[in-house]
Formats: structure tokens, sequence, C-alpha cells
């Protein structure tokens, strides 16, 4: 008989729709959530809650007991902050309080696999080829975001070899769909163009994947995944304005017509950059956001294909959905 089956950041876009999967495939859930934290997403499942934080190793280790797969989908993707400490307090401090417990000889017994939620943004960078899992990392302007992301890879890669975790990292694209409840700053834009209130789109690209595809391959490494491996979780690369366009399609609404070229997208992020430090605000279109947008890569998602049983459904499908999920909110 298998174990519980726990998520982390179960709130949130992706670790919410990795809770439905499981749910709807009949799994014992547990979910440990902040006391805090808006339930609307997941709020329709019959699944245990359990509450705290995650340097509170008590309560880690309450959540974790008899639980035989965790899913690690906790994520501070605020790449604009002015102050990176709570980057690096989240996505690197809290995965190592979670990592201690899940080694710790009781919990370990039983934890059979541990599916961390990584990034693209820890891949390599390529002009003249797909990038695959196997390319060493080439670069690193992604200001504090990416860095704090890179860090916690190589935490729980850490934790792989000198302490036998079953780990194995997803590293996930930019996801679209329906239940964006916060919305994800993407997700926004969606809404934004599925309103006709977006008469631009930015003169770059992408790698997208629908979010429940992205689920689906969470739940496929829990049981096919190798430990120690990475697994590129995309569809494929789009355009800005490809993906504004499905989106309008699906809408019945007129698509964006004006470029932003990139040395205006360039020129509004540094200005951005200069009046979050005169505001002392956190503003969104941060130079770094900007600067990493600019050179993602097209991935070769093939190795999710052959070793996890993994294919995706086209992503048209999952913006058409994200459409009418938006346009039924009020």
């Amino acid at each position: 008989m298998t174990g519980k089956k726990l998520v982390l950041g179960a709130s949130g876009f992706l670790g919410s729709h990795v809770t439905r999967k499981l749910v709807e495939a009949g799994e014992d859930v547990r979910v440990m959530l902040r006391k805090t934290s808006s339930t609307k997403a997941i709020d329709d499942l019959d699944v245990e809650r359990c509450y705290g934080e995650l340097s509170d190793a008590d309560a880690v280790r309450a959540a974790m007991t008899g639980c035989d797969v965790l899913y690690y989908c906790v994520v501070d993707a605020r790449m604009w902050l002015r102050d990176p400490a709570p980057l690096f307090r989240t996505n690197v401090d809290g995965l190592r309080d979670v990592l201690d417990v899940a080694t710790e000889p009781e919990i370990a017994a039983d934890l059979r696999k541990f599916v961390f939620t990584s990034t693209i943004g820890t891949l390599a960078i390529s002009k003249t080829r797909l990038v695959t899992e196997d390319d060493p990392r080439n670069w690193d302007e992604g200001g504090a975001y990416i860095e704090a992301r890179v860090a916690a890879e190589d935490l729980l890669f850490d934790y792989v070899r000198d302490r036998g975790l079953p780990g194995v990292a997803m590293c996930v694209s930019t996801t679209y769909g329906p239940g964006d409840w916060q919305p994800t700053p993407h997700g926004g834009q969606v809404a934004m163009v599925a309103a006709g209130k977006m008469p631009f789109y930015p003169d770059f690209g992408l790698e997208v994947v629908g979010i429940e595809d992205a689920a689906r391959a969470m739940l496929l490494a829990a049981d096919k995944g190798r430990v120690g491996e990475r697994y590129i979780i995309s569809d494929r690369f789009m355009t800005m304005r490809e993906i504004q366009s499905v989106v309008a399609e699906a809408a019945g609404v007129r698509p964006a017509r004006i470029k932003v070229p990139l040395p205006v997208l360039r020129v509004a992020a540094r200005l951005n950059d200069v009046a979050a430090r005169l505001l002392r605000r956190d503003l969104p279109f941060a130079a770094a956001g900007q600067r990493m947008a600019e050179l993602m890569s097209p991935l070769d998602h093939g190795k999710a294909e052959r070793e996890l049983g993994w294919k995706p459904e086209p992503v048209e499908e999952s913006l058409a959905r994200a459409v009418a999920f938006f346009r039924s909110r009020p």
C-alpha cells in the first residue's frame, strides 16, 4: 500500500494543480500551508490540511510523517524585489529546512521520491540549437531570483549526493492555464489581452507549457523519474505576439498590433528600476527580468518524453482554458 502524498506550496498555481491531479488519481493527499495562504484553488478538494512554516521542523516533520512522495512546489518568483533576501530565504533556506527533515532516518525510511519544482532559468542558453538538461550552465545575468533558484537546485543535488535524498528536479517553463487565482504576472497579461486591454506586444519569446501538463509531469516523475536527474517540462518556444494572438482569438477580441522593440523594453526596464529606488517601492518590470526573458532559449523536452512518458498537449488549449477562467471571474 502506498503512503500519503504531501504537497508543499499547494495554494500556488502549480501546487494546486498537482494537488488536483493527485486527488483525481485517487491518492491520499496531505497539503502543508501557511495559515495566511489563500486556498481558493483547492477549497473544493478533499485533502488533509496541516499548517506551519518551512522553518518549523516539528510542523514539517508532522506533515511528512507517513508520506512516500513529497511534491515541493514552494517558489518565490518575485524577481523584481529590491531586497533579494526574501528570495533566498524562501527558495534556498526554506528548501534546506525541508531537506534536513526529509533526510532524517525515520522520514527517509518512507520517502521514495522528492519531486522538486525547479525552473528553466537554471538551464543553459544557446542561439544555435535546442538546449537539453545536460548542457552546462553558461550565463549569469538573471539577477538575484535566478541566483537563488540555481542555488536551490544545487542544494537539492547536494542532498541527493551526500545524504541519499531520492530527489528529481523539474525544470518547468512559463505556465498557462485555468485556476490562476493570484494571478501570476503572465496570467495577468492573459487576462488583459482577453479583456481587450493590451494594444502592445513585447518583441521577445519564451518557452511555455500548460499548467495541467506541468502538474501531470510532476506525478509522472514520482513514479518514473530517475533520482538525481533534471527534466525539462515545456511544450515549445513561442513569441509573445503568437501567445497574445492565441489568447485574442480565444477571447474573440482584436489582437495587439503594436510591437514594442527590445531597445524600448530595455530602457523601460531600467527606468522601472530607477523609479523603484526613488519611490522605495518594488515595481514589477525589473531589468533583471527583462534580460532573462531576452536570453531564454528554445528547449528540448525529449528526455521527459522518453523517461517519464510525458507528452504535452498544444499549449494553445491551455491558453484557451486560461481565457475561459479569467472571463468567468467577476
